[in-house]
């Protein structure tokens, strides 16, 4: 069997372009916060019920899909997402965003879990792992167009919200022509798989822990970055190519490091990636010229933090537990997200802007004590 088949190849199409508009909102929100002379602290507000939404999304996936399949799940996600960027002409402030943007995070995250599960179910023991790495590219190389994007067109409101709104309606698409598993009902409640039962493996509990640790770096990294890189007196285009060398970086760092787990172990890896995002972090601080350098270690070792602890959580899972154990660890991942923007916006109103490099070197740095209890976990690739 093929393991591209073409509504797998339909399916990471459709993706891509959703992935843009998600990436355009994620770094332009909170610009046009700022330059709306909104605090720090209501920025990172609006961005957390973002991961807020992501969070609501993950629990209500599987009754979603249950009910309307993969496709009907996947449609239902873009065109909440067209409408919740819409709103935000019609209904400004951060307490009104936050609920918009909760809406998105939603849409974001059904999108996660529908894409992710229809890969998980399609592919074989042999192939999960090509087909789940290909949709990390896929998904990275989305977010560098939606960055590049900022700089190729203005960042007017209206027409940036047009751009989203057209990129939904063009993501739907691909899908129509695409014959996804929809036989969904039976696939994700014929066995019942006990969350309890699965966190009492050592590998399902540090695949969490992961994925909580990788969530706050990358929360954080999505929500506060661009205005980490405003206050440093760059404009909206600037930032939009800063944060597509930082998601390049991401992009190439992938495979290497999912071939370096395999090789080495997972925990060997991941201490490298928590020590090389703690000296991205201090270059981040220290400034200078090391602005490039520094985001591309941070973009190749912080972004590839959640494949592995991903295929890590993955490891001893049978094929009928793959669905709830995804899902599983993409709850873990957003209450990660949740939590890094709220506490680290407060500490840049608080203190200085400095404390986002700062929180994220201090959370990776936090992650080597639990590494410590993984030195010998096997080394089989399930589902990365």
């Amino acid at each position: 069997m093929r393991t591209f088949t073409w509504p797998i190849a339909l399916l990471l199409a459709g993706l891509l372009f959703q992935t843009v508009a998600f990436a355009v909102l994620n770094t332009v929100v909170p610009l046009w916060m700022e330059q709306s002379d909104a605090a720090t602290w209501e920025a990172g507000l609006v961005g957390a019920f973002f991961f807020l939404g992501n969070l609501a999304g993950t629990l209500m996936a599987g009754g979603v899909i249950r009910k309307a399949g993969f496709k009907g799940s996947y449609q239902y996600a873009c065109m909440l997402c067209a409408a919740s960027t819409l709103l935000l002409l019609v209904f400004p402030g951060a307490l009104a965003w936050s609920g918009l943007r909760l809406l998105t995070g939603i849409s974001c995250a059904l999108v996660w879990v529908v894409v992710e599960s229809a890969l998980l179910r399609a592919g074989t023991l042999k192939t999960r792992g090509i087909l789940l790495a290909s949709y990390l590219v896929v998904y990275y190389l989305g977010t560098v167009l939606g960055q590049l994007l900022l700089g190729w067109f203005p960042s007017d409101m209206s027409l940036v919200v047009t751009e989203v709104c057209l990129l939904s309606a063009v993501g739907m698409i691909p899908l129509l022509f695409a014959r996804l598993e929809s036989d969904s009902a039976g696939a994700l409640s014929s066995v019942h798989v006990e969350v309890r039962t699965l966190l009492k493996r050592r590998s399902v509990f540090l695949g969490v822990v992961g994925c909580v640790i990788s969530g706050v770096v990358l929360g954080t990294i999505y929500c506060l970055m661009p205005l980490f890189l405003k206050h440093q007196g760059m404009n909206h285009s600037s930032v939009g190519y800063w944060m597509a060398l930082l998601i390049a970086a991401a992009i190439l760092g992938q495979w290497p490091m999912g071939r370096l787990a395999d090789k080495y172990g997972r925990a060997f890896v991941m201490k490298c990636q928590s020590l090389l995002v703690v000296a991205a972090c201090a270059g981040l601080v220290l400034k200078g010229g090391l602005m490039a350098p520094s985001l591309i270690a941070l973009g190749l070792a912080g972004f590839s933090l959640y494949p592995v602890a991903m295929a890590w959580g993955c490891e001893e899972a049978s094929r009928d537990e793959l669905v709830t154990m995804n899902q599983l660890l993409l709850l873990s991942y957003s209450i990660g997200t949740l939590a890094g923007p709220s506490l680290t916006s407060f500490l840049m109103q608080r203190y200085s802007d400095n404390w986002m490099p700062m929180v994220i070197a201090l959370v990776a740095l936090s992650f080597m004590p639990v590494l410590m209890l993984g030195g010998g976990h096997g080394r089989r690739k399930l589902s990365r």
